[in-house]
């Protein structure tokens, strides 16, 4: 199994990660850990004795969620989550289905000196050329996931201000649940007072995880359990996502029973945007030279030379729910990008809206674990007073995550990030997720209308806490 491990994050002004040559503070023979004060950092070892152990593979329960894994997303050890196990698939036959991410894209872009565009079409030519089948986007899951998100929210405030709800409590602040490390954070140290606080939308990658396997597949003759996908993603902790059993589905009897009972994931590997950079590399190819494909048109809006997205970076969900819960709520139209104002440093800024002199909707951005610490501990007093909250656990947000292709010799993190925002809006036109023409298929053809039965069963999940394995218990001893 492939052995990768993130570098240290490209941070904008905040400093709450780990350096790489830190480790997972996981006991790894079972010997109790020394014991550290809950704000101390971890004790690490790297003697090269213990670089040269056999690889220990962590389960998703093993995890502590400290702060290293959370804020600068460290590779987790999974099985069947790498470039071997990727390949290994393509070469028995399997019918190998690649969703890449808008900020992959942009990494890769980044790196190549082209457009992200031209990345996506090449990176088209370059997995089909490895045997893959078919290559889609995930901006247009994202698209459906902040539909599903701008429901939601709109039946949470409508809930909050009913007196006679008794769920009104756990309605407000609506929190995103793209980020996994800020899930798995959740999900471990948080416990109850916030999980009901959090979006029960899933993220893109399992949203068109759910695409995928379950209306695509039809759509191209396949079953199911004949289809290894695989998403391109910023981040190593959309491993820990694509491995959760909630995300893991059984097949419907069939006609001959032939796969009754057969359990099947959303997402079965994901790779992140430098261990793509190491496949093209790793197979010796021309990247730039490479014909540029066309793209496939079932799972990827585009016109003439342009993609459609949204504003924001880390997916737009803030942005996305302003604007559609000011126009649906109040009647107002925000026109023009949303104007969000910095409040206590650049990974932390709001924005409001206000009727007749009154503040009727507060959002939030918040990313990195220091500024994501301050929110929380807000929420379990009580005194947080925004509406929705879009919380990513890594500095300057997506763009920024652990899977990302490093910083090139010469060249400073910070002027990395601002490459990255810059190539992420390229041939980007910005459009309203609702009218997206395939998301709207997908409504009219498979799921009914935002918010319905079928799309809660699949496009939803529940977040819970997570009781930490023996090992882990006695790490903590």
């Amino acid at each position: 199994m492939s052995e990768k491990f993130s570098a240290t994050l490209r941070i904008g002004d905040l400093n709450d990660f780990i350096a790489p040559s830190q480790a997972c503070i996981v006991s790894l023979k079972g010997l109790k850990a020394s014991s550290t004060k809950p704000s101390a950092k971890p004790e690490v070892s790297t003697s090269s004795k213990q670089l040269k152990t056999e690889p220990v593979k962590i389960s998703l329960k093993d995890c502590l969620a400290c702060s290293g894994c959370v804020t600068s997303a460290e590779t987790v050890m999974l099985e069947k989550q790498s470039l071997d196990e990727f390949l290994f698939n393509i070469d028995k036959g399997k019918a190998v289905i690649v969703s890449l991410s808008p900020q992959s894209r942009a990494s890769l872009a980044v790196y190549f000196g082209i457009s992200p565009l031209q990345v996506f079409r090449k990176l088209t030519t370059f997995f089909k050329s490895l045997g893959v089948k078919a290559i889609f986007d995930t901006s247009c899951s994202r698209d459906l996931t902040l539909v599903e998100s701008c429901n939601e929210f709109i039946t949470r405030y409508k809930q909050s201000q009913s007196t006679d709800d008794k769920s009104c409590q756990s309605s407000l602040p609506m929190i995103s649940s793209a980020c996994p490390g800020w899930i798995c954070y959740a999900e471990k140290q948080l416990g109850s007072y916030v999980l009901p606080y959090i979006s029960s939308v899933k993220s893109p990658q399992q949203t068109i995880g759910v695409i995928v396997k379950n209306n695509i597949c039809q759509k191209m003759g396949l079953r199911p359990a004949d289809v290894y996908h695989v998403t391109v993603m910023p981040c190593y902790d959309k491993k820990l996502e694509a491995s959760r059993d909630d995300f893991v589905f059984e097949v419907e009897q069939s006609k001959t029973n032939e796969n009754e009972g057969l359990r099947v994931s959303e997402v079965d590997s994901v790779l992140t945007s430098g261990e793509v950079l190491e496949l093209i590399q790793l197979k010796g190819v021309d990247f730039k030279g490479l014909e540029e494909s066309s793209l496939d048109g079932m799972l990827t809006n585009f016109n003439e030379g342009h993609l459609y997205g949204v504003q924001g970076s880390s997916g737009g969900y803030a942005e996305t729910i302003f604007r559609y819960a000011g126009k649906v709520l109040f009647g107002r139209e925000v026109k023009g990008p949303v104007d969000f104002r910095t409040i206590k440093n650049s990974d932390f800024q709001e924005v409001t809206l206000e009727v007749e002199g009154k503040t009727v909707l507060k959002f939030a951005l918040c990313y990195g674990f220091r500024n994501l610490q301050n929110i929380v501990r807000k929420i379990k007093i009580g005194k947080c007073d925004y509406h929705f909250l879009e919380i990513m656990a890594c500095p300057s947000g997506c763009l920024n995550g652990g899977g990302q292709v490093k910083p090139q010799p010469g060249q400073s993190a910070k002027e990395l990030i601002q490459l990255l925002q810059t190539a992420y809006m390229e041939n980007v036109l910005i459009a309203d997720p609702f009218g997206n023409p395939l998301v709207q298929s997908l409504y009219d053809e498979w799921l009914e209308h935002p918010g319905s039965e079928k799309a809660k069963r699949l496009f939803h999940t529940d977040y819970h806490p997570v009781v930490k394995s023996i090992s882990s218990q006695l790490h903590n001893w």
